[in-house]
């Protein structure tokens, strides 16, 4: 049986994920992107990993990172969901601030964060899945709501 990919990508994308922005910084460059293919793999030693595509500027960028941060975005932060998505409609890009942290640049105003070591890349597909060690931890003090995605939008927690 073949499946096709439109419809692998539909299926999939029933599953509710939070969203990230995965950001580095590459030749002096900070770069960042959407993922909601994260996810924690073990506690000791505490990884994580992201999938991104091969192509995509940061699937040839983070082989030469030294490590990257998650940021996962509070639903306040739709825009920048979409901005980093490459799915911004307008002429300037919501305002944003990436602070230096240690593992990869913070986005300020996230709900949380994690910074990482790159520990590992792997093929798998189409795609990278990049494993990191988590070196910091940041979570915000003050009450936030996630972005959620799933079915193609975005959703709120009831």
């Amino acid at each position: 049986m073949s499946i096709e990919s439109r419809a692998f990508r539909q299926t999939v994308g029933q599953f509710v994920t939070g969203v990230t922005v995965v950001a580095t910084e590459v030749d002096g460059e900070t770069r960042g992107m959407t993922a909601n293919s994260f996810t924690s793999v073990s506690l000791d030693p505490p990884l994580v990993l992201f999938c991104v595509g091969k192509t995509m500027v940061m699937g040839q960028a983070i082989g030469r990172a030294a490590g990257f941060s998650v940021n996962v975005l509070s639903a306040a932060q739709q825009d920048l969901s979409s901005y980093f998505a490459g799915m911004w409609k307008e002429d300037q890009p919501p305002p944003f601030t990436f602070l230096p942290w240690e593992g990869g640049p913070r986005l300020s105003g996230c709900g949380a964060a994690l910074g990482c070591a790159l520990d590992a890349i792997h093929e798998g597909g189409d795609h990278l899945i990049v494993v990191g060690r988590v070196i910091s931890l940041y979570r915000s003090e003050e009450a936030w709501a996630p972005l959620v995605y799933a079915g193609g939008r975005y959703a709120a927690l009831a």
